[in-house]
């Protein structure tokens, strides 16, 4: 795809416009390092006559039978099918990813979600509760405006897993996307724009969180705030959402442990074992960036795993063939390095990568790139094995049994997710509830039912997404109750 500098807009009130301080954002692609475009620096300014679109369009919106509204769904997915190609293109350009995960799980997901949410919305009933004198019915009323903050990893799969569910329950939107992605996202705003949603139904602001985020967080006419990104993050925004009494969601950080007992048969397992540890460059909230083994298969796992991981390609993320893109900016990847280098200093020892890759193209010499990175003898409570990397970099420790495995597992301040590989599914079963996660899979990675609870505990998060919870987090419940005579 030729690399244009494109000049994006904020979407208001159904019309596309630059900030009011017309100031400016650089979008620089990650691989390469070049200007591909530049967005609206926005400010309280924009917000506000965002909110006041999203504010001016909510009657009429609501109003809508919940059916009417899932039909507009649909009519977004109907088009985003029709502009995949142009998706996966912009996305892979937008965040370093190669073009096959762009296509296969960002531009595919982004199309489900609205097709999903669309099913679960006519599907929605109200429930009813009988009294011997009276009877009593739940009304699910919109929350009103909503504010969508999402990052940059995974950038429209996530902002259309919260626009469908928020739109569906009669709510209007301000989303903000991260500024290091915001292709995509202007990409939705025009197919909204197209399929002619209702105008101020959905409002996009680009910025930085300073100046554009934290006004979204803090408006007063603002009922709810859903945000994923990182957990100090996630701190401020809660923080500033709750001196509102606002509605809050947070889908945050995650340093999810991978466990392989020792009856497994490694090498079936090996392609589904580096695929949770690196997928997206270790760029998702959900890898497992901790691979706990029973010490009766350690050296033959290491062997075999090292194997698949110096086998990945690593390059131009245009090429279906490759593996692993670059990281998302250069600050991330001076973050993602320093943890290496913290690795070494406390005792670890780094078996394959642990800096850039030894043969990038000139084309992409000024991109972001890490090597996939794996590091063996750190101890469980170090800080390379403890704190979120999000990057391509594992740590493998060794465990002797069940419960070993568990408590390195439950070591951290986070819960988010994790996975099990064994045989004995009843072990796994019993493993898997007392580990302090909000997912745990069995024999599978990211294997996604979309009606499913989503979220984490601890620094993980707050609440959960995901079919009828999504729906529930988007509407308040009222209960109606009528005497008999």
């Amino acid at each position: 795809m030729t690399e244009e500098i494109m000049e994006l807009a904020n979407y208001i009130d159904g019309e596309f416009q630059p900030s009011k301080c017309e100031h400016w954002i650089d979008d620089f692609a990650p691989a390469s390092g070049s200007l591909i475009g530049k967005i609206p620096c926005s400010d309280h300014t924009d917000v506000d006559a965002a909110v006041e679109a999203a504010s001016n369009a909510l009657e009429s919106w609501s109003a809508l039978s919940i059916e009417e509204r899932a039909d507009w769904l649909d009519k977004i997915a109907d088009a985003l099918e029709g502009r995949r190609e142009n998706l996966a293109e912009l996305e892979s350009l937008d965040t370093g990813k190669p073009i096959s995960i762009a296509r296969n799980v960002d531009a595919t997901r982004c199309v489900s979600n609205f097709r999903f949410f669309a099913e679960q919305a006519r599907a929605f009933e109200s429930e009813t509760f009988e009294m011997t004198d009276a009877s009593n019915r739940v009304l699910y009323k919109p929350l009103g405006v909503v504010g969508l903050i999402t990052p940059w990893n995974l950038p429209l799969y996530l902002l259309s897993w919260k626009v469908a569910p928020a739109l569906a329950m009669g709510n209007t939107i301000v989303a903000k996307p991260s500024e290091l992605t915001p292709m995509t996202a202007s990409l939705l705003a025009e197919i909204i724009d197209e399929v002619g949603l209702p105008k101020g139904v959905f409002n996009l602001i680009h910025g930085n969180g300073k100046d554009a985020g934290s006004p979204l967080t803090t408006h007063p006419k603002v009922a709810a705030i859903s945000f994923t990104g990182g957990t100090a993050t996630g701190r401020i925004v809660a923080a500033a959402a709750s001196s509102e009494f606002k509605k809050l969601s947070l889908e945050l950080g995650g340093k999810n442990a991978t466990i392989i007992r020792n009856d497994v048969d490694i090498k079936p397992i090996m392609p589904n074992v580096i695929r949770a540890s690196f997928l997206n460059q270790g760029q998702v909230c959900l890898c497992g960036s901790r691979i706990l083994i029973h010490e009766d298969i350690y050296d033959s796992f290491i062997e075999e795993f090292l194997e698949g991981v110096t086998a990945m390609q690593i390059g131009d993320p245009s090429d279906e063939d490759t593996d692993l893109g670059s990281l998302i900016s250069p600050e991330h990847r001076d973050k993602v390095l320093s943890y290496i280098d913290l690795a070494t200093q406390e005792g670890g020892v780094v078996l394959c990568g642990g800096g850039p890759p030894a043969d990038i193209p000139n084309t992409f010499s000024k991109g972001n790139w890490v090597a996939p990175t794996v590091i063996d003898g750190l101890s469980p409570d170090s800080r390379c094995a403890t704190e979120e990397i999000f990057g391509p970099v594992v740590t493998l420790h060794p465990f002797s049994n069940d419960d070993e495995a568990i408590d390195i597992a439950n070591s951290t301040e986070y819960g988010l997710a994790g996975s099990i590989w064994t045989k004995d599914i009843d072990v796994a079963n019993s493993m898997a509830e007392r580990i302090h996660s909000g997912m745990i899979w069995i024999n599978c990675w990211l294997h996604r039912d979309l009606r499913v609870p989503f979220g984490g505990v601890k620094n993980s998060g707050v609440g959960r997404e995901g079919g009828k919870w999504s729906l529930n987090f988007f509407s308040e419940p009222m209960n109606i109750c009528v005497k008999h005579d």
